[in-house]
């Protein structure tokens, strides 16, 4: 069993930067494919950005490409979402996934593990 709590959220202003934190608990989790999504209000959740297992693949949506970086560090069991140049279109409550199976996938349905998520919002 996996448990993530993401951190790092607030209200910022266009142009900004902010990092997200993910803690993940469990003795295998880093051995897991981790992702950041998010969802906006009355929107569907999305997929962000993606991390191998390793931290040697990293895959982002086109929206935040050139602005956002993924990033874990293995033996403090955490992931980071380093967001600049942020803009409104990226408020969002922010989630960040597992996957026990290590796959590169965009997805949410293929990974088992959810944070309760953290709240971002960039204002004009």
């Amino acid at each position: 069993q996996v448990q993530l709590v993401e951190s790092g959220g607030g209200l910022v202003q266009a142009g900004d930067s902010l990092t997200l934190s993910c803690a993940a608990s469990g003795r295998t989790s880093s051995t897991y494919t981790m992702a950041w999504f998010r969802q906006a209000p009355g929107k569907e959740r999305e997929f962000v950005a993606i991390i191998s297992e390793s931290g040697g693949i990293t895959y982002y949506a086109d929206s935040v490409k050139g602005r956002f970086t993924i990033s874990r560090d293995n033996a403090k069991n955490m992931v980071y979402l380093h967001m600049n140049s942020l803009k409104p279109e990226d408020t969002a409550v922010y989630y960040c996934a597992a996957d026990s199976r290590q796959r590169i996938a965009s997805s949410s349905r293929y990974y088992d593990y959810w944070g309760q998520g953290t709240q971002v919002t960039v204002s004009s």
